[in-house]
């Protein structure tokens, strides 16, 4: 098993909307280095589900790779912001992964306390400049999240 990280803003796709919906596919990623990580992506994998441009922002669950190799759907919708006309369905650009709800921390795990516990060689999401929305987690790394939030 791996560990991941993944961003959304709040007000486009929450982890309350996550907990409510139980499942769903994690579509739109349009980074090729983001894709590349989505592809490596197995069932049974963990990610933490991170709230971005929001303040503050941080970790505020957790999900479960449900399955992965999917072709983004948005992909092939001429009226979706994420449709790329150079992609066909024999020869999809971008995969992504469904997930699955697995908790909602009691509390955000912020950026700063992130920042405070790790260096950016650690955890990449804490390393200046770095806007990736989907990321891996070191083993060591996130069992030390798990703990923090475990401590709050």
């Amino acid at each position: 098993m791996k560990y991941w990280l993944i961003k959304s803003e709040p007000k486009t796709y929450s982890i309350s909307d996550m907990k409510q919906e139980k499942t769903c596919i994690w579509d739109g990623v349009r980074n090729y280095q983001a894709r590349n990580f989505l592809r490596q992506m197995n069932q049974g994998d963990l990610v933490f589900f991170y709230h971005s441009n929001t303040i503050p922002p941080g970790i505020i669950g957790l999900v479960k790779i449900l399955e992965s190799g999917i072709a983004d759907p948005t992909q092939f919708d001429p009226e979706s912001k994420y449709y790329d006309p150079k992609s066909t369905p024999d020869a999809p650009r971008w995969q992504t992964v469904s997930v699955e709800f697995v908790e909602e921390f009691p509390k955000l795990i912020s950026l700063t306390d992130l920042k405070q516990q790790f260096s950016g060689d650690e955890l990449l999401v804490v390393k200046k400049g770095n806007r990736l929305s989907v990321m891996p987690i070191p083993e060591n790394v996130a069992e030390k999240i798990l703990v923090m939030n475990n401590n709050y």
